[in-house]
């Protein structure tokens, strides 16, 4: 069965079904292999960023309880927890891309690093979304408030936010109209109400809604 689906404040069309083998390869490289090689731990390293076998190191073991780092001893973890901790790893790629989007480091080189030849296909439609929702966090507020947004817990607070690099002029006018449809639904302008849209002008519908609001 092929779906035909469309995110919200998204142009861009993909199959679902055709997309989510894709991702799944991703992943699997992601866990399986990146995150244990030297280049993908040394960018999560500087972006302070966990990887998922960190993760799986520091969590103890059901019934256990959870040693200092201080008093653990490095040959018995080595022998008897490893096995368990790669079963239990489990992953969610998107934190990836936001750190890497945030931090600049979101180039096709380090995306083919931490998640194989088939990024484009499987992790780019999250890639431009992430990057949309950056643009869009700038706009929204301050430098600090954006930051809190991109931190996470367990100390992984992010180090820095760096403007988006490699910015084309088709992926800002995708934003701006985008963001018109954002203002439009904050002024309930849906449906019948829907702005109309200059195909040469996308920001038209920002301005106009923006001096609605500014009436109201």
């Amino acid at each position: 069965m092929s779906v035909s689906f469309q995110h919200p404040f998204q142009e861009i069309q993909f199959d679902l079904f055709e997309w989510y083998p894709k991702f799944q390869s991703c992943l699997a490289y992601f866990i399986d292999h990146a995150q244990h090689t030297g280049p993908v731990q040394t960018v999560a390293a500087y972006v302070n960023i966990k990887l998922p076998y960190q993760k799986a190191q520091q969590a103890p073991a059901p019934g256990q309880t959870p040693q200092p780092t201080w008093n653990r001893n490095p040959s018995v973890e080595q022998s008897s927890s490893q096995p368990e901790a790669h079963q239990t790893q489990i992953a969610f790629l998107i934190p990836y891309v936001r750190r890497l989007v945030a931090t600049s480091f979101d180039s096709p080189t380090v995306l083919n690093g931490f998640f194989g030849d088939e990024w484009e296909a499987g992790i780019g439609p999250i890639h431009e979304s992430e990057r949309r929702n950056y643009l869009f966090a700038a706009k929204s507020d301050t430098w600090l408030s954006v930051k809190s947004h991109y931190d996470m817990e367990d100390g992984q607070l992010i180090p820095f936010l760096r403007p988006l690099q490699n910015v084309t002029v088709e992926e800002i006018e995708a934003a701006e109209a985008n963001w018109s449809e954002w203002l439009a639904m904050q002024d309930w302008m849906l449906g019948p109400r829907a702005p109309t849209v200059d195909a040469t002008n996308p920001g038209s519908s920002a301005r106009g809604a923006n001096a609605r609001r500014g009436r109201a």
